[in-house]
Parts: structure tokens; sequence; C-alpha cells
């Protein structure tokens, strides 16, 4: 079930590489699909209980699909119900925290820290061992299944 629709025709793609990116969003249009531009740059969302990932339990890793960003572990993974893919923690190196005040809330948005694009939002309501759950746009997200790295 890996993604490819960001990694055809992305040079800014890779799942090693580290660098802060500084891309503007008229590059990033003419790079992603529609649907993960809007999500990704433009900080949509895809409707609940619509990603691809949101009712998913494979073992591997989730990276980001604008940029290839390490993201989370699928171990982290649970069943929120809360109509998106859900994790009690993120990797620390790959994501990154904004004040979201639209729509008349206080949120906490996460964003890729490599290439800044909209991941989802970070509640204080998940379950243990960390209370946090990180509920996030399947569109935004790339799999890689463990059966692929070894």
């Amino acid at each position: 079930m890996e993604s490819t629709q960001s990694t055809t025709n992305n040079p800014y793609y890779s799942r090693t590489d580290r660098t802060k990116l500084n891309v503007s969003n008229a590059e990033w249009k003419k790079i992603l699909s529609p649907d993960v531009y809007a999500v990704a740059r433009e900080a949509d969302t895809e409707r609940p209980f619509t990603g691809k990932y949101n009712d998913y339990d494979e073992l591997g890793e989730y990276y980001c699909a604008v940029c290839g960003n390490h993201l989370f572990r699928s171990d982290a993974k649970f069943s929120s119900t809360c109509g998106w893919p859900s994790f009690f923690e993120a990797d620390k190196q790959g994501t990154a925290y904004k004040r979201d005040s639209t729509f008349g809330m206080e949120r906490i948005e996460v964003v890729c820290k490599r290439c800044d694009s909209h991941l989802g939002h970070v509640f204080n309501d998940g379950p243990p061992p960390t209370g946090t759950r990180y509920c996030m746009n399947s569109v935004s997200l790339d799999f890689v299944p463990d059966s692929e790295t070894k």
C-alpha cells in the first residue's frame, strides 16, 4: 500500500535526507497532486473515515508524502475512532508544531519538520504511555511496510 503519488517527479523527496527544505508553494503546486497540495500546503483536511490509513494496521514506517521525512512508526498507531489515522508518539526529528487558531478553535498543528507541510493536529486525549493523539491526514502520509525494508 505504499504511496507513490508525491514521489514521482519530486526532486525533493528523500527518506534519508533530513536537510530543511525552503521550497515555495508555487513550486510545490507544480510537483504535488491537487489533493496532497490542498492538505499539505493549504492545511485542508480530508473527510473523516475516508483516508487510506484510517483503518490500516500493517507494520512499517510512515513518511511525509511531500518530502519523504520520517514521521511515525506503525506500533505507535492506535484506533481512536476519530476518523483519521491516530498515533500516540511521533518521530521527534520528523515533526514540528504550530499554534492553530483557525475556525474559532485553539489547536496545535503538526507539520513536517523538513518541509513544513501540514500533517494534522495533536490533542491531549490519547492513550498511555504519552496521553497524546496525533490525528493525521492519510493524504499527507506515505507508508513503507516492514516487509519491503528487510
